[in-house]
């Protein structure tokens, strides 16, 4: 492996629970170097499955985390001044796809869509780069892939992948856990109980049935790894909920008053 990717190199399993064939069928895309889409709400494990499928293969994984700011420059790289003059510097897409990591760009339609279209040259046969600034085209190493994510529930007619992007893509769709698997991972991830892990369940899909009545997203997987953590440090249950599930999730006086009525039933 090159210097210049050993750090990206992930080297602990990361804890990861398949909720269906989707390690198989990442693992199929890969062989191929299918780009790949990962839709699903936020804080549902994406991230976790990118960085336990990069484990798995034993390729380097380079993340970025896209924002509405993000230029075409931040992704592929620009010319820096130094001591010495000008020198060029990769940015994390040129990067890995020179060195062949994995890159797994986070919320890509936060990015824009003069942004967004850079990366087309690596999502067919052709598989190149072009660095216009630096007048190089860098052709993809052979173990390269691209990986994007957004969350589908958020997206309008103006955040959204166009199709001339998406049909670059295969599609894998991820969702909440199923609350007995879901309470599994808040336990191992936290320490905590079983049966209490059972209860931030319980809270939790109480408030995602509340999505698109009062809520613009449920209570996500992470946020009860947050509150399981809490009480694992021994934060009173209560307390722990409402500082990790209800006071981020909104700032509407009833909806709050909602919410903490569903903590207060299980606990």
């Amino acid at each position: 492996m090159h210097d210049t990717i050993r750090d990206y190199q992930i080297k602990e399993e990361p804890y990861y629970r398949a909720v269906g064939d989707e390690v198989a069928l990442y693992e199929a895309a890969y062989a191929v170097r299918m780009p790949m889409i990962l839709k699903g709400p936020t804080g549902c494990g994406k991230t976790r499955f990118v960085e336990y499928m990069a484990w798995k293969l034993g390729k380097p994984l380079i993340t970025v985390a896209c924002n509405e700011d993000m230029t075409a420059s931040d992704l592929v790289g620009r010319y820096l001044l130094d001591a010495d003059g000008t020198r060029w510097q990769d940015g994390p897409l040129t990067l890995a796809a020179r060195h062949g990591a994995i890159c797994y760009l986070d919320e890509v339609v936060e990015a824009r869509q003069d942004t967004v279209v850079v990366i087309h040259p690596l999502t067919d046969n052709r598989r190149v780069l072009p660095l216009e600034k630096k007048g190089e085209l860098v052709r993809a190493h052979p173990d390269f892939q691209l990986v994007i994510s957004y969350n589908p529930g958020y997206q309008s007619l103006m955040k959204d992948l166009k199709q001339s992007t998406k049909q670059r893509f295969g599609a894998l769709d991820f969702d909440y856990p199923e609350a007995g698997l879901e309470a599994e991972i808040v336990a191992h991830e936290t320490g905590i109980a079983t049966d209490t892990a059972k209860k931030l369940v319980s809270v939790a899909e109480r408030a995602r049935n509340l999505k698109g009545h009062g809520l613009d997203e449920g209570i996500s997987t992470r946020m009860l790894v947050h509150a399981g953590s809490l009480i694992a440090r021994d934060v009173e249950p209560l307390a722990a909920c409402r500082m990790a599930l209800v006071r981020p999730l909104t700032d509407d006086p009833d909806m709050r008053d909602a919410l903490d009525a569903a903590v207060t039933t299980f606990f």
